[in-house]
């Protein structure tokens, strides 16, 4: 997450099993995996353990991820009223299908909210993810960041010949800007053959900056692109000044010209937590 504390650490976990099968997931070893047969290889880490695991490594935050979060939601309910009561935020990266009463159990605890919007049609959601409806994931996005004012970023993995049409593309954008705010953060990250997508090559580079080109023609003010280290897309820029104020390499920050999610050069909002 490009605008949640920035440059700051999070103690991430994760465990096993997913209510999705996509068709390129990196970590299908654990998120199709069946709990059963995991059952003696699992450690069990209490909640408290893991809060003071994070303070001792220095990070300010907890994140669930690596496989679906949701479907162990009683964990982060037992664990996120304990990071907060140590100062520690919260959040989840998340495929976004959950309902509306599991998210709103989460809303007390839980401060980001990272959510995948895979494609913007049935059959592209289908193809991917096994799953045919994705509304649930546009309503429960749009109720995080409205109803219970969490900080909202939207990951698009962009497959060659699945969702990188055009049409497909501005639709997301469109829905992002108009739904949640022309300011919430829009990564649109590079595909690389895995599992039962293999054989699809990777995304060449020209179709995601032509995807950032076209995020930002739909009044979108921070598109990223992802999975390709050194790309100017990784840098944030001032949407009004358009001076550099987060300077990213990978993983790294390499410049910071913003304080209290304001640009240090014009004063301009810039929807960063910091």
């Amino acid at each position: 997450m490009f605008h949640f504390y920035p440059g700051t650490l999070s103690y991430s976990l994760g465990s096993i099993g997913c209510d999705f099968r996509c068709k390129h997931c990196q970590n299908w070893q654990i998120a199709h995996a069946i709990a059963a047969d995991y059952f003696l290889e699992m450690i069990k880490v209490p909640p408290e353990e893991t809060v003071e695991n994070a303070i001792k490594n220095g990070c300010v935050s907890i994140t669930l991820t690596y496989n679906e979060p949701t479907i162990w939601i009683e964990y982060a309910l037992d664990l996120f009223p304990l990071a907060k009561e140590k100062g520690l935020y919260t959040g989840f990266v998340t495929n976004g299908y959950i309902t509306r009463q599991a998210l709103d159990m989460l809303s007390p605890y839980m401060d980001a909210y990272r959510v995948d919007v895979k494609a913007f049609r049935k059959e592209s959601y289908k193809r991917i993810t096994g799953i045919y409806d994705f509304s649930p994931i546009l309503d429960a996005t749009t109720w995080a960041f409205h109803d219970y004012k969490m900080h909202v970023e939207i990951v698009t993995l962009v497959i060659p010949g699945v969702n990188d049409a055009d049409r497909e593309l501005r639709s997301i954008a469109a829905w992002i800007k108009d739904s949640l705010s022309p300011k919430t953060p829009w990564h649109v990250t590079r595909f690389y053959p895995y599992l039962h997508f293999k054989d699809i090559p990777p995304t060449p580079v020209e179709t995601l900056e032509k995807a950032r080109e076209i995020g930002f023609e739909e009044g979108l003010e921070f598109v990223y692109i992802g999975n390709v280290v050194g790309h100017d897309g990784e840098n944030t820029y001032c949407p009004k000044c358009k001076k550099l104020v987060i300077g990213r390499y990978g993983y790294q920050i390499t410049a910071m010209h913003q304080t209290n999610g304001k640009c240090d050069y014009c004063g301009e909002n810039l929807n960063i937590r910091s």
